[in-house]
């Protein structure tokens, strides 16, 4: 079954680029996990808009870690200049076939291109690492900023779809549309 395709896969427990740190997530993160989704402008588009609850960002993060304590990788603690970000990277997907991309930072951080330089990174793992045949990236409607991330990225939109009850913007990229870098 695909959810048991990655599993235990010995992936570096640190990765960088010109200007992110990629770790795993530690329990350490919570209190930046916390403020975090609690910013409006972070939630806005999710199904539903309200800011976690501090034990909803401990789920989260207990998720996260536990998604790479399961599969050996999963969405990333993001830093640059060695302070948190965000978090970010693939994760198995439960509703649909294929690794999924996601990834949230901190607004402070929004339009530096820290998201592009983070998804073309993921690309690059879950393509070369992972060896996946796909990722996907699931954007609601109304989230431009982060259509336009992916599109740039070389996603191309596949459907909608309903998830969490609401229409969502499936982007695909696949292993035959990698151009050689």
């Amino acid at each position: 079954m695909f959810a048991t395709e990655f599993k235990n896969a010995s992936q570096p427990r640190v990765r960088r680029t010109a200007r992110l740190l990629l770790r795993i997530p530690m329990q350490r993160d919570l209190d930046f996990l916390t403020r975090l989704f609690s910013r409006p402008e972070v939630v806005a588009h999710r199904p539903v808009h309200r800011p976690d609850t501090p034990e909803e960002s401990a789920a989260r993060l207990a998720r996260d870690i536990g998604h790479w304590k399961d599969h050996g990788f999963g969405r990333w603690a993001v830093e640059s200049d060695n302070a948190l970000i965000g978090f970010g990277g693939v994760t198995v997907s439960k509703e649909f076939e294929g690794v999924n991309l996601s990834y949230h930072l901190q607004p402070d951080s929004w339009g530096r291109g820290y998201a592009t330089e983070l998804v073309r990174e993921t690309l690059t793992f879950a393509f070369d690492d992972l060896q996946a045949e796909k990722v996907i990236g699931l954007v609601r409607t109304a989230n431009a900023a982060s259509r336009r991330i992916l599109e740039k990225c070389g996603f191309c939109f596949e459907r909608e779809v309903i998830l969490h009850g609401a229409p969502t913007n499936m982007y695909m990229f696949a292993r035959s549309s990698r151009r050689p870098q």
